[in-house]
């Protein structure tokens, strides 16, 4: 019984401290969310300066597995990592599915919607659930994942 316990409480406490250092090395819903916020500010301050910046991942726009990206009007990134000029609109999810268009068709300006699809975490290449919390402002369609 005591060795029970003694286990009980180790596997406990092992819960307690790996799971906040787990959830910490990738962002939330609620970060996404307010990095996108951040991000329709920043275009709204000065387009072109923010539009370099979510692409260097620079003042403040890239933490952890966390980044805005954008598309202009002709449906080609305008912000991304590693994808800036190809088409944002024909991108498809690992399963097939026209995330692109999807993103397109769910973005207003003044609103904030989510679109669901499978993508590889980042270093990976299996993909899992995510999903991106998408707008418009001025031209541009922007977005920030998370990993479900």
């Amino acid at each position: 019984m005591k060795r029970l316990t003694l286990f009980v409480i180790a596997a406990g406490i092992f819960l307690a401290f790996s799971a906040p250092a787990f959830s910490a090395t990738f962002g939330t819903a609620d970060e996404a969310k307010a990095m996108l916020e951040k991000a329709v500010a920043a275009i709204k301050a000065n387009k072109t300066d923010a539009l370099a910046k979510f692409t260097k991942g620079e003042g403040g726009f890239k933490d952890r597995d966390l980044y805005p990206f954008c598309g202009g009007p002709d449906g080609n990134f305008t912000a991304h990592p590693t994808l800036v000029g190809k088409s944002l609109k024909e991108l498809k999810d690992k399963a097939g599915k026209a995330l692109g268009q999807e993103i397109y068709a769910t973005a207003n300006v003044g609103t904030i919607g989510e679109v669901a699809y499978m993508w590889p975490r980042p270093g990976t290449t299996e993909p899992v659930p995510k999903v991106s919390f998408v707008t418009k402002v001025d031209d541009q369609v922007c977005a920030v994942g998370y990993y479900k």
